[in-house]
């Protein structure tokens, strides 16, 4: 398996979200944070299979959620640069090494 890291903010991203859902509905927080590891999951399997944005990043929208997931291939690994909503400003992440 390929090994995955956030960026810190990344990784602040999706605690902000599960907090978010968790406050209206626990339920919702687990399925969001089951859906995010799931994507990880996918997304390890086969890195190059979703599609690239600008700057060679790539894009895994989640199904029952409005986030996606923004990641880099980087040598052996993953890189994940965001967990952006999906009506926050486009590209907010760009800037993040």
């Amino acid at each position: 398996m390929t090994k995955i890291e956030f960026h810190p903010e990344a990784q602040l991203e999706l605690e902000n979200a599960r907090q978010w859902y968790r406050q209206r509905n626990l339920i919702a927080a687990r399925a969001f944070v089951t859906e995010v590891l799931r994507a990880v999951k996918n997304i390890a399997a086969s890195p190059k299979a979703w599609p690239r944005t600008r700057a060679n990043e790539r894009r895994f929208v989640l199904k029952r959620f409005p986030y996606s997931i923004i990641y880099r291939i980087r040598e052996n690994k993953i890189f994940i640069t965001a967990i952006a909503h999906q009506r926050q400003l486009p590209g907010y992440w760009r800037s993040r090494k």
